[in-house]
């Protein structure tokens, strides 16, 4: 039997290589469908920081703080968990986004080298980060949409708007993803340098965002701070979507400074994947 016949007679749903490129849009899904591989069978280990975590800001504070707000006290007078509740999937989004954005990114580049095994294949390293990036946006959609139906069971959701919510959250979170997975591409030695990121860039922007009150709350040196995050952005559209007042004009602004973000972060980790790959 020549080699060709043994080809011809592999197993079903065998692929052979050819060594010829890979579309974009092929190769990013086949990027994304290695790492669903690996989440559906390791997704309990992330779910509590991704669902659960947000969750219990929500009861702990919209329930439990927030029935002794007084009527009124909340901009829009509502009660202070419908307040509450689209700034959270917003701060699901950037947090699930910095998770998925860090360790495991600098994992397949040091510990796992996973990316250098994909490099090896006909996929480049611009597909690969669409493949991150393609695969990151879909987890915060899932994990949005699943905290959503709990919230709804509690009652902090008062429209089927906040299915456009959803979607401004998850632009938020890659707005934040693109340029932290460009930043960890050029990262070797790990040290405190992520654990950072969560402790002095992510906490403090969950804290003086705009999210559990009006950033007009601030002193006026720290608002124009909060301006400069995607997190603020992000939870101006979604809270503004669901609860009204959300004006054609501001909500272009925040969408372009969005999509800016992501664009600039995508280009710069493609880049920074592509000089990281090479060596």
């Amino acid at each position: 039997m020549t080699s060709d016949q043994t080809e011809d007679r592999a197993e079903p749903g065998h692929r052979r290589a050819t060594g010829s490129p890979v579309g974009a849009l092929r190769a990013a899904f086949l990027v994304v469908e290695g790492k669903w591989t690996w989440y559906r069978r390791n997704w309990r280990a992330t779910f509590f920081s991704s669902v659960g975590q947000p969750l219990l800001f929500l009861l702990a504070l919209g329930l439990g703080i927030g029935s002794q707000v007084k009527p009124g006290a909340v901009p829009g007078g509502v009660s202070y968990l419908e307040y509450l509740a689209p700034a959270l999937l917003v701060v699901s989004a950037v947090q699930n986004a910095t998770g998925e954005s860090t360790f495991p990114v600098l994992s397949s580049f040091k510990w796992q080298r996973v990316y250098w095994g994909i490099n090896a294949s006909p996929i480049t390293p611009h597909q690969i980060v669409g493949g991150q990036l393609l695969w990151t946006a879909a987890r915060l959609l899932l994990s949005g949409a699943i905290y959503l139906v709990v919230a709804a069971f509690f009652g902090g959701v008062r429209s089927p708007l906040v299915l456009i919510s959803l979607l401004f959250a998850t632009l938020a979170g890659m707005a934040f993803a693109a340029p932290l997975t460009a930043y960890v591409a050029t990262v070797d030695d790990e040290g405190q340098t992520l654990g950072n990121i969560f402790r002095f860039v992510l906490m403090p922007m969950t804290l003086f965002a705009g999210t559990f009150f009006p950033l007009d709350r601030l002193p006026d040196f720290v608002q124009p701070i909060a301006w400069l995050t995607s997190l603020w952005h992000g939870t101006e559209l979604a809270r503004g979507t669901v609860l009204g007042g959300l004006q054609l004009w501001p909500a272009l602004g925040h969408v372009a400074y969005l999509l800016a973000l992501l664009a600039g972060g995508a280009a710069l980790a493609a880049r920074n994947f592509r000089r990281r790959l090479a060596n």
